[in-house]
């Protein structure tokens, strides 16, 4: 379906049906495009059709409950085989992102429990799968919900007197890149919806622009006062705009709170470190990962060249330059001033183990 229409809802899904908003084709059309298979859900993620690391993992689960309703299944373990060889497929399509291996996993083992739990009723371990799918949708939503706002109140504590917010973001992190609301613009939400917000800025997020496509498109939806910047305008911007607080997304955090994020991030940490402005990282507990110490661990996606040498197939750079191309960066703890804004609060990065547990 296509339309000029503008758009939030990044995801639509009723049972046995799944479409998701082509992110490539905006801001300039609305295209929704339906994902019938696995393998439509795995090129949708690869191909960024569908980003944000929430919103990744959601539609690699909602692909296998489309798939697994459309299908018929001999035996109880005909159907674990099928669903777990289905989300290790899915979880190749991008590695850094840790919510797509957390859903994988963590379905894998429910699917193996319920096959266990009930022996011969297929019919029963597939609903109960899908229903357990399902409800990520809204958990996810109630979860950015509590982001946006236990970060609000964090950031309006450093304010002075009847002073607003002037924050500055990366990337997209909204209702594109998750079910809806977003984790640090859902920060940046918040903080308007209390009337405490003066101010969003976004870099436009070379090379795949997210920030110029998506986070402007959600802004100007929304009606919230806000200006893009170039990249390299960031450290100019702090000193003469008078920035309160920089506030990122993450693909994956690790148990010491060193934090993957899209490419750029590590610089705005630096130069938010120098001007002395607090720096946020916004989100969910399925985007922490205990398994691994510290960022060095962390697999970072590269990019196809042409993602850098063109924008929107017209070519920007001279030809026969080589590239490099990493999808993300990773920013220190030490870094991360103001915190780790969760659905929990907002904690220290010595705080994760601990929280983690409970």
């Amino acid at each position: 379906m296509r339309s000029k229409t503008m758009t939030l809802q990044a995801i639509r899904y009723s049972a046995g049906c799944l479409e998701i908003l082509d992110q490539l084709r905006l801001p300039f059309e609305s295209v929704c495009e339906p994902i019938n298979t696995v393998e439509e859900g795995w090129q949708a993620i690869k191909r960024m059709k569908v980003r944000g690391a929430p919103a990744i993992a959601i539609v690699a689960s909602l692909s296998v409950a489309v798939e697994i309703s459309q299908n018929r299944f001999e035996t109880t373990s005909d159907l674990v085989k099928f669903v777990t060889s289905k989300f290790e497929y899915l979880k190749t399509s991008r590695p850094t992102a840790v919510n797509l291996s957390e859903a994988a996993d963590r379905f894998s083992a429910l699917v193996r429990e319920l096959a266990t739990s009930h022996p011969g009723n297929v019919e029963v371990v597939k609903s109960k799968l899908i229903a357990e799918i399902e409800a990520m949708l809204d958990k996810d939503v109630a979860d950015n919900k509590a982001i946006g706002m236990h970060g609000a109140d964090c950031i309006v504590k450093g304010l002075g007197v009847s002073e607003k917010a002037r924050v500055l973001t990366h990337c997209n992190t909204g209702s594109l890149a998750t079910a809806g609301y977003g984790t640090a613009l859902g920060v940046v939400r918040a903080l308007h919806e209390k009337g405490l917000l003066d101010h969003a800025f976004c870099t436009e997020t070379r090379p795949y622009n997210q920030g110029a496509r998506l986070t402007a498109y959600e802004l100007v939806y929304e009606k919230i006062p806000s200006t893009l910047i170039a990249d390299s305008m960031a450290s100019a911007l702090m000193r003469e705009k008078k920035v309160s607080a920089v506030v990122v997304g993450a693909d994956r955090v690790v148990a010491n709170g060193d934090t993957a994020n899209k490419i750029g991030t590590y610089q705005l940490a630096v130069a938010a470190k120098y001007h002395g402005i607090p720096f946020y990282v916004a989100a969910p507990f399925s985007s922490i990962d205990m398994s691994k110490a510290s960022g060095s661990e962390i697999v970072i996606e590269e990019r196809p060249s042409v993602e850098l040498t063109a924008i929107q197939g017209v070519k920007v750079a001279a030809p026969g330059i080589e590239c490099w191309n990493p999808a993300f960066d990773v920013t220190p703890a030490e870094l991360i001033t103001g915190g780790i804004i969760t659905e929990r609060g907002v904690l220290g990065p010595d705080e994760l183990v601990k929280q983690s547990v409970l």
